[in-house]
């Protein structure tokens, strides 16, 4: 199985889990700002939390682009920890009928606070999460 993993950071956290998934499935992370979706992969996708929802351009990715019977891995980082911008991925995703086949989020920096998140107990469970999905 072939597998992608998109992500948008601003401050970096969710880059690191990103990387940390990416580095599990022997792939590299990319930047939803320059990516196109390849055919036949279970694809992972990351945002920040902005306001409880992923960032402005994850958004725009999933609204342009076609998910229909897709499997996705979704993952998160907020301030804290609730995963509410991973609920919010999945509610627009599951509109335009892909299949959301796990789920993960942790805490992530913010303005002052978290300033060690994601920490390496974070990113171990984030490639417990890649192999969790990669094993079925």
């Amino acid at each position: 199985m072939k597998y992608q993993v998109i992500y948008f950071s601003r401050k970096g956290s969710t880059k690191k889990v990103a990387d940390a998934i990416a580095s599990e499935l022997g792939i590299e992370s990319e930047n939803v700002k320059n990516v196109k979706i390849k055919k036949d992969t279970i694809l992972f996708l990351g945002s920040g939390s902005y306001g409880n929802k992923p960032g402005r351009d994850m958004i725009k990715f999933i609204y342009d682009n076609d998910f229909k019977n897709r499997s996705i891995g979704l993952f998160g980082t907020s301030g804290g920890g609730e995963g509410k911008e991973v609920e919010s991925m999945e509610e627009m995703l599951k509109g335009k009928k892909a299949f959301v086949i796990g789920k993960y989020y942790c805490k992530g920096k913010f303005w002052f606070g978290n300033k060690n998140k994601p920490d390496e107990k974070d990113l171990e469970n984030a490639k417990n999460f890649a192999n969790k999905i990669k094993k079925g």
